[in-house]
C-alpha cells in the first residue's frame, strides 16, 4: 500500500477498517437540531435566548466528543472545525 493510500485510509476508516464519515446523529446532534428549530420559531424573548443557549452546548458538546473521540481523523478535523465556527459565532 502507497503512503498517500495509507494517509486516506487512515483519514476516513476507523480501526476496524470501516469507512467512518457519516455516522447516524447522535443525542448532541439530535437535541441541536431541535433545539435550533424552536429557536427559530420563538424568536423573541427568554425562551429564543434558552433555546439559542442550549442549541450552542448542544452542538459544542458534539464536537467536543469528535474532537477528543472522533472515530476517524476526518470527523476528528470535522468536529473541531465545528467546535472553532461555533465558538466564533458566539463573538
Amino acid at each position: 500500500m502507497s503512503k498517500p493510500q495509507a494517509f486516506i485510509d487512515r483519514f476516513l476508516k476507523d480501526k476496524n477498517g470501516q469507512v467512518a464519515v457519516w455516522q447516524t446523529p447522535n443525542l448532541p446532534l439530535i437535541v441541536w437540531a431541535a433545539a435550533t428549530l424552536a429557536a427559530k420559531i420563538a424568536v423573541h424573548g427568554r425562551a429564543h435566548q434558552i433555546l439559542d443557549l442550549i442549541a450552542f452546548g448542544a452542538l459544542f458538546a458534539w464536537a467536543w466528543l469528535e474532537v477528543f473521540q472522533g472515530a476517524s481523523y476526518f470527523r476528528r478535523a470535522l468536529g473541531l472545525i465545528v467546535l472553532i465556527l461555533s465558538i466564533y459565532s458566539r463573538s
